[in-house]
C-alpha cells in the first residue's frame, strides 16, 4: 500500500500557549506561523489583532437550509446534506481565527462575494470545492495523495499557498474539514479531549502563512471509535473530525452478534452455540434467510454470538481439533465457521452475482485464531478482528508480551485470508473491568499501527466508553496515529504539557510520564482491576503525589486573579480534574492494599467509600469523565461491589459474623509445578528448601524471575503469581500447578471453637491440605471471568488443626494466563447463630 505525502515546507508554531520560557508561562505571543519561519514573504492573515482576510466557501456548501424554531435559516444542519462538513470547516476556520486573535475574517459564501474576493488582494483562505475548482493542479495533487483503489473510501488533504491565496481542501466532504483542521493544527490549535475541556487554542496577535505545499492521504479507510456502555458522547463528533477521524464505519458492514437468529432453526441445531456448522443444510438454511436482503444489496451481519461455539457434527469435530485455542481453553471453531461463511456467501453470490451486499463477521471468542488451512474468504465477506482476551497493555513488538506477538501473527494471517477486507475491532479502555484509573494505550498502539499498515487492513474501529479519567489522551493519540502512523508520539506528548497545563507543565509532565512509564515497564498482560497494584506501586503513587503538589503550587497564582483569561480558567479546571483523578488512584490503591496486604477490611471499606465520593465529584465536573452512572455498577465485579465485599469481610473479623484469629503470613513458600507432578513428588509434605531462594533473592526482579530454577521460593499472597514474575522462561504466563505452603502456630485457646480459613482473593481450581491430609477442594471455572467476582474460598477447618505448628498447603491449577492468591488469607472463628426466639 502506497500513501503519498508531499510537503515542501514543514511548519513552525511560534507563540501561543505552547510557549514556555525560563519557567514562565507565555499566554500571548507575537504570532503563529503555518509555513517556513525563514520565509520573508509570509502572508499575514491577522496583523496586530486586525484582519482583512476572507474565508471563501462554495454557495452550495451546507445546503439545503433549515429553519430553526427561532425562524432563522441555517446551513449545514440538514442531515441529508452532502456538503455539511465543508460548510462547518469554513465557519470553524472563521471562529477559531477569531478565538486566537480577536479578529474575525469575513466569510464569502455567495457567488457575488466569492468573485469579489478572488479579484482582491486580501489574504484568501479558500476552502473545499472552491479551492479545487480554482486550482486544477492543486486538485490533481490532492487526488493523487489518496490511497489507491480503496474498498470503502479514502481520505486525502492538501494545503497550498500561492501569493495571497491559501487553498485548503480534501478529496471528499469530511476531508475538506480535515484540511482546515490541519491548518489550525499548524497554527497551534489542539483538541486533546472531547468538549471545551480538552481544547487548547493559542492567543496571538498575528497569524501568518509562509511557504506551504502539502498533500497527504491516510493509509486507513476506517479511523473511528464508538462509545459503548452508554458513555457520554458529548463533543465526540467535533473531537473526531478535528483529529482526522471519521464518525462511523464508512460502509463496513455491521459485525454485531447476529448469527444465532439464522441458525437456531437449522437442521440438527441444539442451541445458539451448538449446531452442525459445516453441514450443507446449515449453509442453505442461513442463505435462505439472507436471500431477500442480499438480493436488495443490503449489508448484513452474520457475526457470531457473544460466546464460544461447539459441535458434534463429524466434519466440525475434525476441523476444530486442528488447533487448540489457549485463550478460550477450547477447540478453535475458525476453520469450520469460515467454511460456513464461505458456503453461505457462495450460494448468495452465485444467485445474485451483481449484488453489492457485504456480509460482516467477527473473528472473536474461539474464532479469533486464523484458520489452519490455507483459506480465502469469499469476496462479499468482511471481517473485524476483535482480540478481547489478548494483552492490551503491550505492543506487538514488545518482548515482555508473547501473547501480543502471537496477535501480530494472527493479524497478518487474517489479513491474508480476507485480502484487504479486514478491520480491527479493539478496546480502549483496554482494562475491561476497571476502576476509573488512568489506562494509557499509546505505548502499545504506536507499535501496533505499524503492523496494521503493513498488513493492509481497512482500518480500526475502537470500542471506547469515553471515560476520560481512564482513557485521557488515548483517543487523541489514536486519532493522530491512525491518520499518520509515522507521527512522532513523543513530540506530541512534549507539546501537550505546556499547552494543557500552562505554568504547571513541568511537574505535570513528570506526573504523567511516571504513569506512562509504569504501564510501559510492567510485565503484566491481564486486563482487569487486579493488575492495578502491580502497576500503581507505592513508588509510582508517591512520585505522582509530589509532582502534583509542585504543579498546584505553580498554578496557585491563577486562583488569586480576579479576571482570568479563558486559558487560565482552563488550567485551573484541568488541575482540579487531575487532583480528583489522583485522589482516585491514591484512594483505590490504599483501599486495595488495606484489604489485600493488611487484612484491614473495615479500613479498606472506609477508604473505598470516601474515594467513591471523590469519583462523584469528578463526574459532576464533566459527564465524559466517567461512565458508571450510565451503566449501573452492580455486583462484586465493580468498584462499589468491591467496597461492599470488604465490608462483609470485616464482619468476619470484628465479631459481627466472626472473630479474627490470625492473619496468615504475607509470604508463603512457593513452588512451580509445570508438569503437575508435585503430588507424586510430595510437595505437600517434603521439607521446604529455600537455599536457592536465599542465594538468589537479592538479584531477582519481576522480569528476570522467569528464569528461576525448579526450586522452592517465597511468594507474596497479596498479588497474583504472574504479576510477581512467575512466568515461563520465554515470558509466557506460567500455567500448571501453583503450590503455596506455610506453617502456622496456633494455641489450644484459638482452636476451642470452630475455625475457618478465608481465602479472600484466589483464582483457579484448588486443593487444600492441612498437616498432610486433604482439607478442602474448590471447583472453579477455567476462565476467570465466568466465576463469582468475589474470588473467595471459605474453608471449614474445624477439627483439622492442632495446637502448635500446622502446615497448610494450597495447590492451584492455573490453566489460563493468571492464577494464585491476590489477597492475604486469614483464620477466623465464626460467631454462632443466635437461637430462634421462642
Amino acid at each position: 500500500m502506497k500513501t503519498h505525502r508531499i510537503d515542501n515546507r514543514t511548519f513552525a508554531v511560534i507563540g501561543g500557549v505552547a510557549l514556555c520560557a525560563a519557567g514562565l508561562w507565555v499566554q500571548q505571543a507575537a504570532g503563529a506561523l503555518a509555513g517556513d519561519p525563514a520565509d520573508r514573504g509570509n502572508l499575514l492573515v491577522v496583523a496586530d489583532g486586525r484582519t482583512e482576510a476572507v474565508v471563501v466557501v462554495s454557495p452550495e456548501a451546507g445546503l439545503p437550509e433549515t429553519t430553526g424554531k427561532d425562524g432563522v435559516a441555517r446551513r449545514g444542519a440538514d442531515k441529508s446534506g452532502t456538503r455539511n462538513e465543508e460548510w462547518a470547516a469554513a465557519n470553524d476556520l472563521v471562529d477559531y481565527i477569531e478565538m486566537m486573535t480577536g479578529a474575525k475574517p469575513r466569510l464569502a459564501s455567495t457567488r457575488e462575494d466569492i468573485q469579489a474576493a478572488l479579484a482582491s488582494k486580501a489574504p484568501l483562505l479558500i476552502v473545499g470545492e472552491e479551492a479545487l475548482k480554482a486550482n486544477a493542479g492543486f486538485a490533481r495533487k490532492v487526488r493523487a495523495a489518496a490511497k489507491a483503489k480503496p474498498i470503502l473510501g479514502a481520505d486525502a488533504i492538501g494545503l497550498l499557498r500561492e501569493g495571497n491565496r491559501v487553498y485548503l481542501a480534501g478529496n471528499n466532504d469530511l476531508a475538506h474539514y480535515f484540511a482546515v483542521a490541519e491548518l489550525l493544527s499548524r497554527w497551534g490549535c489542539r483538541w486533546y479531549l472531547p468538549t471545551a475541556f480538552g481544547e487548547c487554542i493559542p492567543e496571538v496577535r498575528e497569524l501568518a502563512v509562509g511557504t506551504l505545499d502539502y498533500a497527504y492521504g491516510s493509509p486507513f479507510e476506517i479511523r473511528s471509535y464508538w462509545i459503548s456502555w452508554n458513555g457520554d458522547g458529548t463533543g465526540r463528533h467535533e473531537f473526531q473530525k478535528r483529529n482526522m477521524m471519521i464518525p462511523g464505519r464508512r460502509g463496513f458492514p455491521s459485525t454485531g452478534h447476529a448469527l444465532g437468529r439464522y441458525t437456531r432453526d437449522a437442521p440438527g441445531s441444539k442451541g445458539t452455540f451448538e449446531f452442525p456448522i459445516t453441514a450443507p443444510e446449515t449453509a442453505r438454511h442461513v442463505a435462505g434467510q439472507l436471500d431477500e436482503a442480499f438480493a436488495a444489496g443490503k449489508d448484513i451481519s452474520v457475526g457470531m454470538e457473544d460466546g464460544n461455539y461447539d459441535s458434534t457434527y463429524p466434519r466440525d469435530v475434525e476441523l476444530m481439533k486442528q488447533q487448540w485455542d489457549k485463550y478460550m481453553l477450547r477447540w478453535s471453531v475458525t476453520d469450520a465457521m469460515l467454511e460456513l461463511y464461505n458456503n453461505v456467501a457462495g450460494i448468495l453470490q452465485n444467485k445474485y452475482p451483481r449484488s453489492p451486499s457485504k456480509l460482516g463477521f467477527l473473528a472473536y471468542g474461539n474464532m479469533t485464531l486464523p484458520p489452519v488451512r490455507a483459506m480465502k474468504a469469499e469476496r462479499s465477506l468482511f471481517c473485524e478482528l476483535a482480540p478481547i482476551d489478548i494483552d492490551p497493555i503491550h505492543g506487538m513488538d514488545d518482548e515482555q508480551s508473547p501473547p501480543r506477538q502471537e496477535y501480530r501473527d494472527i493479524l497478518h494471517a487474517w489479513a491474508r485470508v480476507m485480502q484487504g477486507r479486514l478491520a480491527i475491532y479493539d478496546y480502549d479502555q483496554g482494562m475491561l473491568v476497571w476502576r476509573d484509573l488512568p489506562n494509557p494505550s499509546h505505548q502499545a498502539f504506536r507499535q501496533d499501527v505499524q503492523h496494521y499498515r503493513q498488513a493492509g487492513i481497512l482500518g480500526i474501529n475502537t470500542e471506547s466508553r469515553n471515560a476520560i479519567a481512564t482513557t485521557f489522551l488515548n483517543l487523541y493519540l489514536r486519532g493522530r496515529l491512525m491518520w499518520d502512523p509515522d507521527v512522532d508520539v513523543d513530540a506530541l506528548l512534549a507539546e501537550f504539557y505546556p499547552k494543557f497545563y500552562g505554568p504547571a507543565a513541568q511537574p505535570m509532565e513528570t506526573y504523567w510520564n511516571t504513569i506512562y512509564q509504569a504501564w510501559s515497564d510492567t510485565i503484566v498482560t491481564e486486563h482487569e482491576y487486579f493488575v492495578a497494584p502491580a502497576i500503581y506501586t507505592p513508588e509510582v503513587i508517591e512520585t505522582c503525589r509530589k509532582s502534583l503538589a509542585e504543579a498546584e503550587k505553580l498554578a496557585a497564582p491563577l486562583q488569586g486573579k480576579v479576571h482570568r483569561t479563558r486559558q487560565e480558567k482552563q488550567v485551573l479546571e484541568r488541575m482540579a480534574f487531575t487532583r480528583l483523578s489522583f485522589e482516585m488512584i491514591d484512594g483505590y490503591l490504599a483501599m486495595a492494599r488495606a484489604a489485600a496486604t493488611a487484612c484491614d477490611y473495615a479500613r479498606a471499606a472506609a477508604i473505598g467509600r470516601k474515594t467513591l465520593a471523590v469519583r462523584e465529584k469528578l463526574t459532576e465536573m464533566n459527564g465524559t469523565f466517567t461512565t458508571y452512572r450510565r451503566i449501573g455498577e452492580k455486583g462484586p465485579a465493580w468498584w462499589p461491589g468491591e467496597v461492599e465485599q470488604y465490608a462483609k469481610l470485616a464482619e468476619l473479623t470484628d465479631g459481627t459474623r466472626g472473630t479474627r484469629l490470625i492473619n496468615l503470613p504475607l509470604e508463603w513458600a512457593f513452588r512451580r509445578d509445570k508438569a503437575r507432578a508435585g503430588v507424586q513428588a510430595g510437595y505437600a509434605t517434603q521439607p521446604v528448601d529455600l537455599s536457592v531462594w536465599n542465594e538468589r533473592r537479592a538479584a531477582l526482579t519481576p522480569d528476570n524471575r522467569k528464569d528461576y530454577p525448579d526450586a522452592w521460593e517465597l511468594l507474596r499472597t497479596d498479588l497474583y503469581a504472574q504479576a510477581q514474575g512467575i512466568r515461563d522462561p520465554d515470558r509466557q504466563s506460567f500455567t500448571g500447578d501453583l503450590w503455596y505452603r506455610v506453617d502456622v502456630e496456633l494455641t489450644a485457646a484459638q482452636l476451642k471453637d470452630g475455625v475457618r480459613l478465608m481465602f479472600p482473593g484466589l483464582f483457579n481450581e484448588c486443593w487444600l491440605t492441612v498437616n498432610g491430609a486433604e482439607a478442602g477442594y474448590r471447583k472453579q471455572g477455567k476462565l476467570w471471568w465466568l466465576n463469582d467476582y468475589r474470588f473467595e474460598w471459605d474453608v471449614d477447618l474445624t477439627g483439622k488443626l492442632q495446637p502448635g505448628v500446622n502446615t497448610l498447603v494450597l495447590r492451584a491449577n492455573c490453566e489460563h494466563h493468571l492464577g494464585g492468591l491476590f489477597r492475604r488469607p486469614f483464620l477466623y472463628a465464626p460467631v454462632a447463630a443466635a437461637a430462634p426466639a421462642q
